[in-house]
C-alpha cells in the first residue's frame, strides 16, 4: 500500500513541474520564427490565466497558447489586477497611468513576467479588482454589480496599449480577445479609428455579458453604436455581440462547435451574424491543446513504461481514497461541474445501470444542490460503489483520470472541453455525447465512445458498448493505447493562429479600389486556408431570424470549471 500512496505524490509533484513543461514544450521552432522578416507583437486579453487565478478552461488554455505563440510571436498577456494576481505575482513595474473615461475609473498599467518569462501587463484599480469573492461572482454567488465597469476597464486598457497610448515602448499590431470579459476592446477600437487587428476567440457563446442598455454612456459606448449592427441586444447591451460584430477575426475553440453556433439551436440569439462572419470567411474553429504534464511517461521513468500497471495502481488508490471495495469490475469518473448543461443528470439516470453490471463510479465536482444532493444519496445507496467528493482537488482529479477506466462526459454542449483529452492521454476512455469539442477529439470506437442524442437512454447504450468493450482484454487494451497515444498538443494550433494573425483587417477591404480588392481577398483566401476551409461547407446556411428568447446567460459570468 505504500507505493499505492505514491500515486497522489505523483500527481502533486507534475504541478511543481508544469511551468517548465509549458517551457520545454514550446521550445520549437524557434531558429525559424528568429529567421522571419518580421515577428508579430500580439496582446493576448484574457480575464484569467492560470499562473496567477482561474475558474476554468479559460485560465488555462491562457497559460498555454501565449506559451505555444512565442516561438512565432513577440507575445504579452494582459489581466486584471485582482487580488490572487497580486498575491501571486512578483514585482510589479508601474508602466503608465491611463485616464478615467465616461463612468470608468482611471487606472494603472503594471509589467511583470510569469516564472518562465512571459510578459504579462496587469490593470491596477484596487477599486475594480482588490476585493473578496470571485473573479466574476461576489462572496453569495451573484454577478458582481459593477462588472459592466470592471471589464470595460479591461478592455478599454487593451485598446490604449494598441493605440500606444499605454507603453511608449511596445505597441502591437494585433489583439488576440477571450470572451465577454474582453470583446468590447474591438469596438473601443473601431470607435477610435484604428487600425490594430483584433481576433475574438469564443470559448463558450452563452455567456455573453449582458446589460441594462442604460449603462451606455457609463461605459462610452457611442449612442450610434446602440442598434442591431452594434452592440444592442434585445433592449440590452452584450459585450459578446459588440466583439462578434466589430473584431476583424473570430474563432472558436473547435471546428464542429464553430458550426454548431451558426445554427438556431447553439446560436444563443446570435446564430444569424455568426452565419454572415462564417461566409465572409471570418469565423473558424481552432481546438484547444493541452501541456505535456498530461503525459503519464514524464511522473515515471520512460523507459518500461507499462501503461496498464500504472493504471492499475491509481485504481487500487482512488478506490481506497473514496472508500470503494477492491473489484474487478471498470471504474468510472465524473470530473466536472454538476450542472445541467454537463448532463449530469443523465450520469445519474445511468448509474443505476453501471453498478447492476458490475461497474463502479467516483465523482468530484461542485455546481447546482439538486445535483450535488442527488450524488450524495447514489453514493449513501451504493457505499461500496460510488463514490463522491463535493469539490474539486486537482492533484485528486489527476489521479481519478489515471485510475479510471472510463470517463463520462454526457454534455448537452461542449464548445471545446478538455477533460475528454485529459482522459485520453491517462488512458480513461471518454464515453460523451456527439457535440462540439467532443467530436473533434474523441474516435468512436477507437479512443472512446460517442453517443447521437444527449438522453439517459443513449448514454446507457454508449455505457454498454463500453462494458462490451471491456469484456475483451484485447479490444479494451487497443483502444486504451490508442486514447493514450494521442498528443493534443498546442503546436498545430498555435501555428493556425499565428497565420489568422496575419490576415488582412478588413478595413482594408473598404479603402481598396477593385483590382486591389481582388489581391487582397486572395491573400485573405491563403491566409486562411488553414483556418476556415476545412469547416466551410457551413458557409452556405442561410443567415436566420433570432428566435424570441436567446439562450444566453443575461449577467455573463463565466463558468467555474470547463
Amino acid at each position: 500500500m505504500g507505493e499505492l500512496c505514491l500515486a497522489k505524490h505523483e500527481a502533486v509533484t507534475h504541478q511543481m513541474k508544469s511551468k517548465a513543461n509549458y517551457s520545454h514544450e514550446f521550445d520549437f521552432g524557434v531558429s525559424r520564427a528568429a529567421s522571419l522578416p518580421f515577428r508579430r507583437k500580439v496582446l493576448f486579453v484574457t480575464s484569467e490565466i492560470a499562473d496567477y487565478v482561474q475558474t476554468g478552461g479559460l485560465g488555462q488554455v491562457s497559460a498555454a497558447l501565449p506559451r505555444a505563440l512565442r516561438a512565432m510571436a513577440d507575445v504579452r498577456v494582459l489581466v486584471p489586477g485582482y487580488r490572487q494576481v497580486l498575491e501571486r505575482t512578483g514585482a510589479i513595474e508601474i508602466v503608465s497611468e491611463l485616464p478615467a473615461l465616461a463612468g470608468i475609473p482611471a487606472c494603472r498599467l503594471g509589467r511583470t513576467a510569469t516564472v518562465d518569462g512571459v510578459p504579462v501587463y496587469v490593470v491596477l484599480s484596487a477599486e475594480l479588482y482588490d476585493r473578496p469573492g470571485g473573479l466574476y461572482l461576489n462572496p453569495d454567488g451573484q454577478d458582481w454589480l459593477d462588472n459592466d465597469i470592471r471589464f470595460a476597464r479591461l478592455s478599454l486598457a487593451a485598446a490604449e496599449l494598441a493605440d500606444g497610448l499605454a507603453d511608449p515602448n511596445w505597441r502591437p499590431d494585433n489583439l488576440h480577445l477571450n470572451d465577454w470579459p474582453t470583446a468590447l476592446a474591438s469596438g473601443y477600437l473601431a470607435w477610435r479609428g484604428s487600425k490594430t487587428s483584433t481576433v475574438l476567440t469564443i470559448h463558450n457563446l452563452a455567456y455573453q455579458g449582458v446589460f441594462d442598455a442604460a449603462r451606455l454612456s457609463a461605459i462610452a459606448i457611442p449612442e450610434a453604436a446602440y442598434r442591431v449592427d452594434g452592440v444592442e441586444f434585445y433592449g440590452n447591451v452584450s459585450f459578446l455581440k459588440a466583439g462578434i460584430y466589430y473584431a476583424d477575426q473570430l474563432t472558436t475553440v473547435s471546428a464542429t462547435y464553430a458550426r454548431e453556433i451558426t445554427t438556431p439551436e447553439f446560436g444563443c440569439g446570435l446564430h444569424g451574424l455568426l452565419s454572415e462572419r462564417l461566409r465572409q470567411g471570418r469565423l473558424s474553429g481552432i481546438l484547444n491543446g493541452v501541456d505535456e504534464s498530461w503525459d503519464p511517461r514524464n511522473l515515471v521513468n520512460k523507459e518500461g513504461f507499462d501503461p496498464h500497471r500504472w493504471k492499475g495502481r491509481h485504481a487500487d488508490y482512488i478506490r481506497g481514497v473514496f472508500g470503494l471495495a477492491l473489484s474487478r469490475g471498470p471504474l468510472f469518473a465524473i470530473i466536472s461541474r454538476l450542472v445541467r448543461q454537463k448532463g449530469v443528470d443523465l450520469a445519474i439516470e445511468a448509474a443505476e445501470e453501471i453498478v447492476e453490471q458490475g461497474g463502479q463510479i467516483v465523482v468530484t465536482g461542485q455546481g447546482e444542490r439538486c445535483f450535488e444532493d442527488s450524488m450524495r444519496l447514489l453514493a449513501k445507496k451504493h457505499p461500496t460503489q460510488i463514490g463522491v467528493r463535493i469539490g474539486f482537488d486537482d492533484a485528486e482529479a489527476r489521479t481519478m483520470f489515471a485510475g479510471s477506466d472510463f470517463f463520462l462526459m454526457p454534455s448537452r454542449f461542449e464548445p471545446c472541453g478538455l477533460s475528454q483529452m485529459y482522459a485520453q492521454r491517462y488512458g480513461s476512455l471518454p464515453i460523451a455525447h456527439r457535440t462540439g469539442g467532443l467530436v473533434d477529439t474523441i474516435e468512436d470506437g477507437r479512443t472512446g465512445f460517442l453517443f447521437g442524442t444527449p438522453t439517459a437512454a443513449h448514454l446507457k447504450a454508449a455505457v454498454r458498448r463500453a462494458f462490451e468493450t471491456f469484456g475483451s482484454c484485447r479490444r479494451f487494451y487497443g483502444m486504451r493505447h490508442a486514447a493514450m497515444a494521442r498528443r493534443f498538443d498546442w503546436r498545430e494550433s498555435a501555428l493556425r493562429y499565428a497565420s489568422l494573425y496575419r490576415c488582412q483587417r478588413r478595413s482594408d477591404f473598404a479603402s481598396a479600389s477593385r483590382s486591389e480588392n481582388a489581391s487582397l481577398l486572395n491573400e485573405r483566401k491563403r491566409c486562411l486556408e488553414t483556418v476556415a476551409s476545412r469547416f466551410i461547407r457551413g458557409a452556405s446556411l442561410p443567415i436566420t431570424e433570432i428566435p424570441a428568447q436567446p439562450k444566453a446567460v443575461a449577467g455573463g459570468h463565466a463558468r467555474s470549471r470547463d
